[in-house]
């Protein structure tokens, strides 16, 4: 196997955040489920996007926030994902690149506006996620570079892009060139709604070895399983998947393989703002460690170490250096 160039190639909805904060009586407006991911359509973009307070807009995206997290610790980080070459697109590939990730994927010349999410982050700091997907449905396996997949350690996928039906093929077409290259392959389930749609699928991704390394948080996990009881979960998950980590907010995260259990608790904040952006950069922090060599506690502890960074200011990109932040707290 020939040295990586990159340690994370993530691969997901190229989006555009637009976050404000809103109560519980817009929720309702809209019929909005709090907590949820929704998909929208264009016209409800625009009246969501009229009807909101002031907001701030910064680049997302689910895979595209792991990826700088990775880059913040001091990683290599790639990235996939499909814009278009408009104004919010230019946005999103400036800050992707301005944070040390490579991202090379063509834009679209034509077609759906790159993708934005709306996010309505309510008093108790919980965020409600209202996606126009746009060019993002438009990925295929033709952005799918060969050599960028084989020189990463690992390739992440993030669950929300297995909606489109080429974005599945290009995935599985990522997943056989990284095999192939001896390098490793993670899902993250992303949104227990999504999991509700493709639940088969990602247990069949799982179960025959294409996905080596699962990220899910405990609600997705239960969904996963069809059960209300964690360890039933657990359980079932230690039986199927190579490895898994699942992470449960204030509880801490959990990384199982095999017989082996290893669990660290959530690290303390001192107010929380904002929970969008938590999983991805926990996923952040544990794939940095994991490339790099560390253990899978060590690993555990620095994804609960920029989740809750995060999670304390408004959006999902990082506010400091994680890698400062890890050096700080003994983790580097």
């Amino acid at each position: 196997m020939s040295s990586a160039r990159h340690d994370v190639l993530t691969i997901g909805n190229a989006i555009v955040d637009v976050i404000a904060h809103a109560d519980e009586a817009f929720l309702a407006k809209f019929g909005v489920v709090k907590g949820s991911m929704t998909l929208i359509g264009a016209d409800l973009a625009e009246t969501l996007y009229a009807a909101m307070g002031p907001a701030t807009i910064v680049s997302g995206g689910s895979a595209a926030n792991t990826a700088v997290g990775v880059a913040s610790l001091g990683g290599r980080g790639a990235y996939i994902g499909k814009i278009r070459n408009d104004s919010v697109g230019d946005i999103f590939a400036h800050d992707i690149r301005a944070s040390g990730i490579s991202f090379d994927t063509p834009r679209a010349v034509d077609g759906p506006a790159t993708a934005r999410c709306f996010v309505l982050v309510t008093p108790d700091g919980e965020r409600t996620m209202n996606t126009y997907l746009g060019a993002c449905q438009n990925l295929t396996e033709a952005d799918i570079d060969p050599a960028t997949v084989s020189g990463a350690k690992i390739t992440y996928l993030e669950g929300y892009l297995w909606d489109p039906p080429a974005a599945k093929v290009a995935f599985r077409k990522a997943a056989e060139i990284a095999h192939a290259a001896g390098r490793e392959v993670s899902l993250t389930l992303s949104d227990s709604f999504c999991v509700d749609r493709y639940r088969a699928e990602f247990r069949d991704l799982v179960c025959t070895g294409m996905v080596d390394l699962l990220f899910a948080n405990e609600h997705e996990l239960k969904s996963l399983y069809e059960t209300a009881d964690f360890e039933t979960a657990l359980a079932a998950v230690r039986s199927e998947a190579r490895r898994a980590v699942v992470t449960r907010s204030e509880a801490g995260a959990i990384a199982v393989a095999g017989s082996e259990t290893v669990s660290v608790p959530a690290f303390p904040i001192e107010r929380l703002v904002d929970t969008t952006g938590a999983g991805d950069h926990f996923a952040a922090g544990y794939l940095f460690g994991h490339t790099t060599g560390r253990s899978p506690e060590a690993a555990l502890r620095l994804g609960a170490l920029a989740a809750s960074h995060v999670i304390q200011t408004l959006g999902a990109r990082p506010q400091v250096e994680l890698k400062a932040l890890a050096e700080e707290n003994g983790l580097y």
